[in-house]
């Protein structure tokens, strides 16, 4: 591998010469529309474009002016940023482009919605004849589209490999999982012992959206999942060896084609921010607390708990007597007319050593704070790899989608610790949250939480070795392409 500087400053490597020439691929990305999936797709096609080839990102128009102020400047003209409105015929309200936008049960809406950007995104693909296309899990016609082209496709997956490995298998009998009963053991496909799989109260939601045959027109996931999987030439994880290793030798034993990890895609501190008014206020009331003494409190931009969970991580909270700097989203969204509310005197009860923060916040340069000491989250895949990098263990409450599989491993591996539920429902008690927080924190017992993550940190927290995995995939994209 070979390096050099760009006009802006930037290092690029190269790919592997052929014949003596640098081979520069056009590669394509088009993510499904939640920021858990493009913020990995946004972070891959940075570091490609640092390698010196050609990224053309599509996405909604609102979705990417999201998304352009989180690229550093450098890189700003070395991806191509396609933005392709949804149709205007979609039953999706107004300006709602991404998860995030709409309720849950809208969804599917916006997954029909993507489907018929194929027209736009065919005429795209057409006119610029990228060498790769990859590609999210909901763009089941996609696959088919490349190939007529004669683009290679990938299958980029923003889900850990266990997740996709319980998830989805081919060959396996339709009436395996006829019920949310059925996610509630490691499916019969996974030949190692594991934890692997859902409670009750975790699959209700995802049941209907993974494995519902109809939603006014809508595909079910595990249908888009597997045309993608079955027609793309490669399959894309987001994780590594150190982390996943069996996991990943069953995907591609499972589906007989190549399985690349990528690296787990930590996104870099944005300095732009580093002297920010909101910034410098956080960092100094963070800088007043002892070294990992505070609990980051946060559950994404999507997973939010209902009132009467609010109120239990509220007391439990209190109930710790532990510092806390909790970053608090009361609406799911402006459709959102019931938003949650904090217990009545909370914050004037807890304010001599919790912040609780309603805005925005550049979560990995608090969550990196030399303060924080543990994290507290739903185990959405991209928050368990910030904390690990930073060294952070977990107190996980898991809501949605892939959070209660992530849980599952981070417990196996000890890095991290599931506040006691009732499987059926859900309910936790504050007593529990506190209880937890302190097992973690400064209990004997949550030693091995805390020594564990420790030594995981070398690997997410290696860059370099990151970087290789990068180097790596792009040497197969530029061999295969």
């Amino acid at each position: 591998m070979t390096s050099s500087k760009d006009c802006h400053g930037a290092t690029m490597t190269s790919s592997k010469d052929y014949n003596g020439a640098k081979l520069r691929l056009h590669v394509v990305m088009f993510p499904w529309l939640a920021f858990g999936h493009m913020f990995p797709h946004l972070e891959l096609s940075r570091l490609i474009a640092q390698k010196g080839h050609t990224v053309s990102f599509i996405s909604t128009p609102h979705n990417i002016d999201r998304l352009l102020p989180r690229l550093p400047e450098n890189l700003s003209s070395a991806i191509n940023f396609v933005k392709i409105p949804l149709p205007s015929d979609n039953k999706l309200p107004d300006d709602c482009e991404a998860t995030t936008d709409v309720p849950l049960h809208l969804v599917p809406y916006l997954k029909i919605a993507m489907d018929g950007m194929q027209t736009p995104v065919t005429e795209f693909l057409e006119s610029s004849k990228p060498d790769w296309i990859l590609q999210d899990f909901v763009p089941h016609w996609l696959p088919s589209v490349s190939r007529r082209l004669g683009c290679k496709t990938g299958f980029l997956s923003a889900f850990s490999s266990a997740t996709l490995a319980t998830l989805i298998a081919p060959g396996f009998d339709e009436e395996y999982r006829t019920s949310p009963a059925d996610f509630l053991t490691p499916p019969k496909w996974i030949p190692f012992e594991t934890t692997v799989a859902y409670k009750l109260y975790e699959c209700r939601n995802l049941f209907k959206g993974f494995m519902a045959t109809t939603f006014e027109g809508n595909i079910p996931d595990v249908d888009r999942m597997a045309g993608v999987i079955n027609g793309c030439d490669v399959i894309v994880v987001r994780s590594c060896y150190e982390y996943e290793a069996k996991w990943l030798e069953l995907i591609q034993k499972l589906h007989g084609k190549p399985v690349i990890p990528v690296g787990v895609l930590p996104p870099n501190l944005e300095e732009k921010y580093a002297d920010s008014d909101t910034w410098l206020s956080l960092k100094a009331w963070l800088d007043s607390r002892q070294t990992k003494s505070v609990v980051h409190v946060s559950f994404g931009s999507e997973a939010m708990p209902s009132q009467t969970q609010l109120n239990e991580i509220a007391l439990g909270l209190e109930l710790s007597g532990l510092p806390f700097f909790w970053v608090l989203k009361t609406q799911r969204g402006p459709w959102d007319t019931e938003p949650v509310e904090l217990p009545e005197g909370f914050e004037e009860r807890t304010k001599e050593r919790g912040m609780v923060w309603r805005g925005w916040v550049e979560l990995l340069r608090t969550l990196s704070h030399d303060s924080i000491g543990l994290v507290l989250t739903h185990s959405g895949w991209g928050t368990p790899i910030e904390a690990i990098r930073f060294a952070k263990p977990m107190v996980v409450l898991a809501f949605m989608n892939d959070q209660g599989l992530n849980a599952r491993v981070i417990e196996e591996k000890k890095i991290g610790y599931m506040i006691p539920r009732d499987e059926t429902e859900g309910f936790f008690t504050k007593e529990s949250v506190a209880k937890s927080l302190r097992l973690v924190m400064e209990d004997e017992e949550g030693k091995v939480y805390r020594e564990n993550v420790k030594d995981m940190r070398g690997v997410f927290g290696d860059m370099d070795r990151q970087d290789r995995y990068v180097d790596s995939f792009l040497d197969y994209l530029v061999a295969n392409r």
